[in-house]
């Protein structure tokens, strides 16, 4: 297929963009490279990129409606995967006109876009973030109708839109619920690669709470491959991506790196911050069933991956700013 691919600088989208060419699709990727967080982390994951066949990149930013359009036109594109937006729940408090921006009007131009061009297919990255306070293992048909965060808030308006265009468009729709993804290159706001670099070189972990908190850490290869996946006709189905075990507590995490690096943590700990969830725990079955996938990379090869990219890529991943 010829799959447009948004966002493909970031954490998921690089690795999505190299599985899309391993299987033999062609990508047409783009990213604002926004300053969110360290752009020399999103160029070092484009560079890996920008050398492969069937793989070309333009910058564009998914605010201007203009530049998305001339993009559609310019390309024969056959389906969209949406992986660009704002992430990050504790930013979204400081600056929450930027999420509505990207997040929710972004999507809206793509969604017009997709229309004006003709094309229906559409995987939209949404998030665990939206299950706050829900009965756990969440399940997709829960209802989310409580958002805690600008972020949250912002990926509900993505998906209910993406709806509305199902229903009136007859658009095909799987809205993928991202749960904690981490691995190499991963987002530098995130605690794994913080806390690998902190304990590394003997920093203070800036730690919200008491570390009991836990989440359902998800590989990112194991995302990738699902939001893949999740490029089959579905209809308009919501569906989980998440590790779908037992969720692992953030004192585990640090445990486990400590372990990994043969040092010992130094930790900070501060007030919890309400924006947070306390817990994420992924109910699957149903991307068994649609998308038959499951997640392959456990928690133990996944960390240790992590760690092994880091001690690689030291000299250069030691000066991001974190």
């Amino acid at each position: 297929m010829n799959v447009l691919l948004t966002g493909c600088a970031g954490f998921i989208g690089w690795k999505t963009a190299e599985l899309l060419i391993d299987q033999g699709h062609q990508v047409v990727g783009i990213d604002n490279l926004n300053d969110y967080y360290d752009v020399a982390l999103k160029n070092w994951r484009l560079k890996q990129l920008t050398h492969l066949e069937g793989f070309q990149f333009e910058r564009v930013d998914l605010d201007n409606r203009d530049e998305l359009n001339a993009l559609f036109a310019a390309h024969p594109l056959e389906a969209v995967i949406n992986l660009g937006g704002r992430a990050g729940v504790r930013y979204s408090m400081e600056n929450p006109h930027a999420y509505v921006e990207t997040n929710a009007v972004g999507t809206l131009n793509i969604l017009e876009a997709m229309r004006s061009h003709g094309i229906q297919k559409l995987v939209l990255a949404s998030t665990s973030s939206l299950y706050a306070g829900q009965k756990m293992p969440f399940l997709e048909s829960l209802p989310v109708n409580e958002p805690i965060s600008p972020y949250a808030a912002s990926k509900k308006f993505a998906e209910v839109m993406a709806y509305t265009y199902h229903h009136l468009y007859d658009f095909d729709i799987s809205a993928v619920r991202f749960f904690t993804v981490y691995g190499p290159a991963g987002r530098p706001d995130m605690a794994p690669l913080r806390f690998v670099r902190w304990i590394d070189e003997g920093t203070p972990i800036t730690l919200f709470g008491d570390g009991s908190q836990s989440r359902d850490f998800t590989y990112v290869d194991d995302i990738a491959r699902g939001t893949i996946a999740a490029l089959r006709p579905v209809g308009y189905e919501i569906i989980n991506l998440g590790g779908g075990n037992n969720p692992i507590s953030i004192s585990k995490m640090i445990e486990t790196f400590e372990s990994r690096l043969g040092k010992k943590a130094v930790i900070d700990e501060q007030p919890f911050i309400k924006a947070d969830m306390m817990h994420t725990w992924a109910e699957i079955s149903k991307a068994k069933r649609l998308l038959d996938w499951e997640p392959q990379v456990s928690f133990e090869e996944g960390t240790q991956r992590l760690v092994d990219w880091y001690l690689a890529e030291k000299e250069w991943v030691s000066q991001l700013v974190l």
